[in-house]
């Protein structure tokens, strides 16, 4: 079968995973079938929806309020003004009072004395903030205080909001995971709107401060929000590795990858994009995870273009990372995938190159998932073969080997070619000593019969001699032609 006609197998298989809503592109299974483009539409208008509800709902909690204030003070007179006048006192000095905490962490008076009202405060800390960070969790916890210094008043209020947010989701913490996701990201996005449109921040510092809170309320959010136990992430997990293990023998010829590892350049290029998809999991930060796909995406390009000496093109581009994923088998794959599309930062995901590889590595686990004989341009007898164990594909010639390939993958392949070669020999020699056991019978049994009717047609019969053997020793008088015997002759020296 030519390469084209592979091609255009995959491609059918492949138009099953575009978008739902029929624009053209990949849809994402993480996001309801939907490409990153329509499915930001849909996310859009959800949104407007919610926003809308909520001021009508602020609206008539307000008209309601004002209205049980004006009947309250014409009942009460002079008293409500002067109870009304202490809550607001009250309500002013709690107000202080968390400003000047929050100062705290934003002045250089931080490593001053502390006053004995901030002293009576420490001492009722809240379950959260006494809770055990690791390292990693302080070092990121100075870097987002350093890092909203620069925003003077606006990195006051992002910061007591994040610490809000954080108490809240401590409550939350036994919640459904969606809901929790569902929460995380309603705070992505109302204070981005805050940071934009109440603090005036520019859109591109806007961006960059989102990045800075998502590093810091996911830093501590990880072993809460990852893989957890209410759902069955790690289920699909293990699905996934099973099924990946099971496709080991699928080579890059059967999925149309256009990629030489024979070049020097393009090997290195591939052992890094399966480094970076592997590294994935090591990271804890959905912003860093989306970080390791794009990596192994751009690698994956330059390899491509490397080996055709052309850009490469999404159609060449699906294909090979199939062929990287299949190759890694990357730990935790589904839960890393379901982590990023739960609790990352929308825009980052709606948006720019992060989105569009994130989505091309859904696609890719989804045509593993769904891979069969017909994806790869086999019979259903070769592909139950394959996936059995009971066969392989033909492997390369093991002699010819780039330089700085492993010895022992050199030695590993030329194992399983002798151990495959000394099979099919025990195999003809077992053939043969069965046949050859076969014809010793048949000889045995057929020479048995012919001695048999040879000595029934001419038997043997023995007569007595009558005349007495001489020796062989005894002198023979009557021949006196023969010559004398040799006597030994003394030659003078």
């Amino acid at each position: 079968m030519s390469l084209k006609s592979e091609r255009r197998a995959i491609h059918v298989d492949q138009s099953e995973l575009l978008c739902k809503k029929g624009c053209g592109y990949y849809g994402n299974p993480a996001w309801q079938g939907f490409c990153s483009k329509c499915w930001r539409e849909e996310y859009q208008k959800a949104r407007q929806k919610q926003i809308q509800e909520d001021w009508e709902l602020a609206e008539r909690l307000q008209r309601e309020e004002e209205e049980a204030y004006a009947s309250s003070q014409g009942a009460q007179g002079g008293q409500t003004s002067l109870g009304f006048t202490k809550f607001e006192e009250k309500k002013s000095n709690e107000k202080a009072r968390k400003v000047t905490t929050v100062k705290k962490f934003f002045t250089a008076s931080s490593k001053s004395v502390p006053k004995k009202a901030d002293m009576k405060e420490a001492k009722a800390p809240s379950p959260s903030l006494t809770r055990q960070y690791s390292i990693e969790t302080d070092r990121v916890s100075k870097d987002f205080i350093e890092f909203l210094k620069t925003y003077h008043k606006a990195g006051h209020d992002v910061y007591k909001q994040c610490k809000v947010f954080l108490e809240t989701i401590h409550h939350k913490k036994e919640s459904n995971i969606d809901e929790l996701s569902e929460f995380t990201q309603d705070f992505y996005q109302n204070t981005a709107d805050k940071l934009q449109m109440y603090w005036k921040v520019p859109p591109n510092k806007v961006e960059e401060a989102m990045d800075q809170i998502e590093k810091f309320i996911m830093t501590r959010l990880y072993k809460h929000v990852f893989c957890p136990e209410t759902t069955d992430d790690e289920k699909k997990d293990l699905t996934v590795q099973k099924r990946i293990r099971a496709l080991h023998w699928v080579t890059p010829q059967m999925l149309c990858v256009p990629v030489n590892e024979d070049i020097p350049e393009v090997s290195d290029m591939v052992v890094k994009a399966i480094t970076d998809i592997i590294e994935m999991d090591s990271k804890r930060i959905p912003r860093d995870k989306l970080a390791c796909i794009t990596g192994c995406s751009k690698q994956i390009f330059n390899a491509i273009r490397i080996t055709k000496n052309e850009p490469a093109s999404a159609d060449d581009f699906l294909p090979t990372l199939i062929y990287i994923v299949l190759k890694a088998n990357p730990p935790r794959l589904q839960s890393n995938i379901q982590y990023i599309t739960r609790f990352c930062n929308p825009s980052r995901l709606m948006t720019g190159e992060d989105g569009y590889y994130f989505t091309n590595l859904c696609c890719a686990i989804a045509f593993i998932e769904k891979l069969d004989a017909q994806s790869l341009n086999l019979s259903e007898e070769e592909f139950s073969r394959y996936m059995s164990g009971q066969a392989s594909p033909k492997k390369q010639d093991t002699d010819i080997w780039d330089a700085d390939t492993c010895p022992g993958v050199k030695q590993m392949h030329r194992n399983l070619d002798l151990l495959s070669q000394l099979s099919e020999r025990q195999e003809r020699i077992v053939t043969g000593a069965k046949k050859l056991e076969k014809d010793l019978i048949d000889w045995t049994e057929e020479v048995t019969r012919d001695v048999q009717d040879i000595v029934e047609k001419y038997p043997l019969h023995i007569k007595a001699n009558s005349q007495a053997l001489a020796s062989i020793d005894s002198e023979n008088v009557e021949d006196d032609r023969l010559p004398p015997p040799l006597q030994p002759q003394v030659y003078a020296g």
